[in-house]
């Protein structure tokens, strides 16, 4: 349950600003169909979020413990660096193609994903927790929380939220778990 609910606040909170939440804002704004833009992000975050989670599990498997722990612990403190920076969009990811609202929302959607703070974060909790299914999930949701009310409600919430308070927030919960990671935190003991 851990992994699920750290992993759904720590994307959720990432994820306002992100470059991602701005292409959620661009296609309500151009295409003004919120339920397939809703399903496309939903089915890209759970196919980039899926390969990303594996990847983090799979490096769990060749790396050991203590590798490892260094490895994420500098990791999740430069996710904290990261979630400071601004992001910044690129409209050309947000054309319609030819096969409709919910095709073009989930290319874009994924490619933009691709690389991302967020996806970057999912491998490492994935890594950390060894939890794939809770952190897949609980990554999704913080997707959705963070870009559904971005669809439904568009520049009316964009204009109104605090987007470098919450950054800093995101950016002190990856820092602290850079640290505790460091110090040890979460370390499997064996009797």
């Amino acid at each position: 349950m851990e992994a699920f609910l750290i992993s759904t606040g720590i994307v959720a909170l990432a994820e306002i600003g992100d470059k991602t939440q701005l292409l959620a804002f661009i296609l309500a704004a151009k295409f003004r169909k919120p339920v397939p833009i809703i399903f496309g992000i939903l089915i890209a975050t759970i196919a980039n979020h899926a390969f990303a989670g594996a990847l983090g599990s799979w490096i769990t498997s060749i790396l050991g413990p203590e590798t490892l722990r260094w490895i994420l612990g500098v990791s999740f403190i430069a996710m904290a660096i990261w979630t400071l920076i601004p992001d910044k969009f690129d409209e050309n990811e947000a054309k319609q193609t030819r096969y409709g609202v919910f095709v073009t929302t989930l290319v874009a959607f994924f490619l933009a994903e691709m690389g991302d703070k967020t996806q970057v974060a999912t491998v490492a909790l994935a890594a950390q927790y060894q939890a794939f299914i809770s952190v897949v999930a609980g990554t999704t949701l913080g997707m959705m929380i963070a870009n559904v009310p971005a669809v439904l409600a568009g520049d009316k919430i964009a204009n109104k939220m605090p987007v470098r308070l919450v950054h800093a927030i995101a950016a002190a919960i990856f820092a602290l778990l850079g640290v505790a990671t460091l110090l040890g935190a979460g370390e499997r003991f064996e009797f």
